[in-house]
């Protein structure tokens, strides 16, 4: 499997920087690209970023070539080694300066740099180290393991695209909207039915039960439950005057399946409880309780 890996690494390095390079050469999407990569800030000149990212593609390309050619002479590997250092340092250098920069990496794709970008890089600096050092040829390992070479080039292309950004659309995309067709959205499913207990307070405060409490209750939403399809609300109140003044639990009563989107205004039932004996309080003392008085308002 080593002699394998090491055999057919120059054939993995020279696909990728075959691409990469011929992207950034032949390309009229090179100089659009250009402004949105880290190059064009480290430069501060888009056209400067378009010069030096044409030229690195050359150098790809004859990297490329040179390891197609010439596999067992260190050069193009060493080449490529210095190549992938490069570029990780350029990535780290985008990365901190200008994050939500592109690469350039291929000149093609306009997403942030990621780690993905970085893996990339490390991969043609240890690869194109592997290939300086084995000096080995890719010939002998295709003519001679023809299945397991298919094999192994197959796995390391399925790498070099996951690792790629701007062939996200040909894959990645794809395979979402599969996903989302085979197991249905994440989200489907959570929705509900259930009132908010929100929506139950906004209804209650636009009724008329909630209008002939209002001089009684003096506090907000203390507690709400549900109960035989009754979403009850508890507020705290006070009725009577002074001295004579007692605190009561005012209980309403509402369908909980009612909210402002229901159609007709719900029945809302209203309750009085005495907070210190737990008995209901008769409504007749209740009409005795004081109104609120009117805040006044700036105008």
């Amino acid at each position: 499997m080593l002699s394998l890996t090491t055999g057919l690494a120059p054939l993995v390095l020279a696909g990728l920087l075959g691409w990469t390079g011929a992207v950034k050469v032949f390309s009229r999407g090179t100089a659009q690209q250009a402004p949105k990569t880290a190059l064009a800030r480290m430069l501060r000149s888009s056209e400067r970023a378009t010069t030096v990212l044409r030229a690195t593609g050359a150098g790809e390309l004859l990297i490329a070539a040179g390891l197609l050619v010439v596999p067992a002479n260190p050069v193009p590997g060493a080449a490529a080694a210095v190549l992938g250092a490069g570029f990780l340092g350029y990535l780290g250098y985008g990365r901190a300066v200008a994050p939500e920069s592109s690469c350039g990496c291929s000149a093609s794709e306009d997403t942030p740099i990621t780690w993905r970008a970085f893996a990339r890089a490390a991969v043609v600096l240890i690869g194109g180290a592997t290939v300086a050092v084995a000096q080995d040829t890719w010939w002998p390992a295709v003519t001679e393991r023809p299945a397991g070479a298919l094999a192994f080039l197959a796995g390391a292309a399925a790498v070099l695209v996951a690792l790629s950004a701007d062939l996200d659309r040909w894959w990645l995309l794809p395979l979402r909207r599969t996903r989302l067709r085979v197991f249905g959205h994440p989200l489907l499913g959570t929705a509900t039915d259930q009132v908010p207990v929100a929506a139950s307070v906004e209804l209650l405060e636009n009724s008329l039960a909630w209008q002939a409490a209002a001089p009684v209750v003096r506090s907000a939403l203390l507690d709400h439950w549900e109960d035989d399809g009754w979403r009850i609300l508890q507020y705290s109140g006070v009725y009577g005057d002074r001295e004579n003044a007692r605190p009561v639990a005012v209980v309403f009563a509402l369908d909980a399946t009612a909210g402002r989107d229901t159609g007709d205004d719900p029945i809302v039932r209203v309750s009085y409880v005495d907070a210190d004996s737990g008995e209901a309080v008769a409504v007749d003392e209740l009409r005795a309780a004081p109104s609120r008085r009117i805040l006044p308002m700036a105008g």
